[in-house]
């Protein structure tokens, strides 16, 4: 099966299915007393509550289930339909939102969500239960988001002794194929000759080549999107080594470029009019006779030269050279995402990513699509005043903060040195991991922030 491949969980016929009842919990009375006395029974005895997420199974007149009800949220958001699946046995359901509560590719794509499954590596559980959505179009569009969440989320899942830089490139290069997008790749010491040597610095130790991915797809004339991911598929923290406990989940140090790559999947799939430029600098981490060192000096793409204050601040550099490869022809839209504080998580938890921009109108439009897809964002204050904290005596810059404070926003400071033309570029610091199962979001990788970018270019160049 193709990397880019899963079976969805929507069929389009509903024959056969049995209803779901969505019904918002201020509406949950009405609802009850227009039910049977015979439901209205079953649901006292068996003591259920009337709060938002909850599902209840309802029986036939021969005992077996016959139709469910779950209660939602007010405003109901895709997380709503994404808590049935879980509860519900197999077969096949449909959603019956006599309310009009959630529009249906979304209530789809909540349901699809809940669905996703990474077996990679032990037995297949019992298929999930199915969903009927006769409207191709919310069928369609449900499934291809979807697909390019599935497609992060299994990047993320999957070990570093299976998903290196090369392989990386080869998910990139399929999703080329499929999209019928430009491909290319400078691979390992390629990235000396033609100048990206920030990436060359951080992956020289790996036995495994870095390497800078690039796709482009569209037409030359339309609007210029770019996206740059942070592609780190196994981070030791090089020299300045990790302590144990804080490599185990290091496999998505990729997370960034697993979530635009996924973005990049959503954007072609639905034709948007753009001109998409996708940069991936992806490397290993490792500790070998060729690592860089604490206090080296390395000069950038950009010419800046940067001393290394830590081996660990290694995402930001492989970053900064394709920041700058992205700057250059300054496009109407660059946005990075990458795993790339602990000090982002201590500030705002898994669930939040950190934005940085310096252009106030991207700041809201980014923050409203957070809250119009129910997966908000929180911006943070690129405070220039903390650039002290990069000084570096002998270069340009240094790598890492002098101090312990404001490291997420040091970081962001340190990547907008590489932005100097482009008005509307945005930085997320994302964790890209789920820590805790939450409906539609299993415990695993997760392609943070997906839904709100692609919402983002949705209105602002397909109108």
């Amino acid at each position: 099966m193709s990397p880019l491949t899963r079976p969805s969980p929507l069929v389009a016929d509903p024959h056969g299915s049995r209803p779901v009842h969505l019904v918002p919990l201020g509406g949950y009375h009405a609802w009850l007393e227009a039910q049977p006395a015979s439901r209205r029974a079953w649901l006292e005895s068996t003591g259920f509550k009337a709060e938002a997420g909850r599902l209840a199974l309802l029986p036939g007149p021969d005992g077996a289930v016959a139709a469910a009800l779950l209660l939602t949220a007010e405003p109901a958001t895709l997380w709503d339909a994404a808590a049935a699946p879980a509860a519900l046995p197999g077969g096949l359901w449909r959603l019956d939102d006599h309310t009009g509560a959630l529009d249906p590719a979304e209530a789809a794509l909540g349901w699809a969500l809940a669905c996703y499954r990474f077996e990679r590596y032990r037995k297949p559980g019992e298929p999930p239960p199915r969903l009927a959505v006769p409207d191709a179009a919310a069928r369609a569009r449900a499934e291809l988001v979807a697909g390019a969440i599935a497609l992060a989320r299994d990047l993320v899942n999957t070990p570093a002794n299976e998903l290196g830089p090369a392989e990386l490139e080869s998910v990139a290069a399929a999703l080329a194929l499929e999209a019928g997008a430009g491909f290319s790749s400078v691979v390992g010491e390629a990235l000396v000759e033609q100048n990206w040597p920030l990436v060359h610095a951080v992956g020289a130790a790996s036995p495994r080549p870095p390497r800078l991915i690039e796709l482009v797809w569209g037409e030359p004339d339309a609007p210029k999107v770019t996206l740059v991911g942070k592609g780190v598929c196994f981070d030791t923290g090089g020299l300045d080594i990790k302590p144990s406990s804080a490599m185990l989940l290091m496999k998505k140090d990729m997370a960034g470029a697993a979530l635009m790559l996924g973005l990049t999947r959503a954007i072609t799939g639905l034709g948007l009019p753009v001109r998409l430029r996708v940069l991936i600098p992806a490397v290993e981490n490792a500790i070998g006779g060729r690592a860089f060192r604490p206090g080296d000096v390395l000069r950038s793409r950009k010419g800046l030269t940067v001393e290394i204050g830590n081996t660990d601040a290694e995402g930001r550099l492989i970053l900064a050279d394709a920041l700058a490869e992205a700057d250059r022809e300054a496009p109407d839209l660059l946005l990075d995402a990458a795993t790339l504080t602990g000090a982002a998580r201590v500030a705002l938890g898994p669930e939040l990513p950190a934005l940085f921009t310096p252009d106030d109108e991207l700041a809201r439009d980014l923050l409203a699509a957070g809250e119009r897809t129910a997966e908000p964002l929180w911006r943070l204050p690129l405070h220039a005043p903390y650039r002290r904290y990069l000084e570096s005596k002998v270069a340009d810059v240094n790598n890492a903060g002098q101090k312990s404070f404001a490291g997420a926003i040091t970081a962001a400071l340190f990547l907008r040195e590489f932005v100097a033309t482009t008005r509307a570029w945005a930085h997320l610091d994302v964790f890209g991991w789920n820590d805790e199962s939450r409906p539609g979001r299993p415990k695993g990788g997760e392609a943070t922030a997906l839904r709100p970018l692609l919402a983002l270019i949705e209105r602002r160049f397909a109108r």
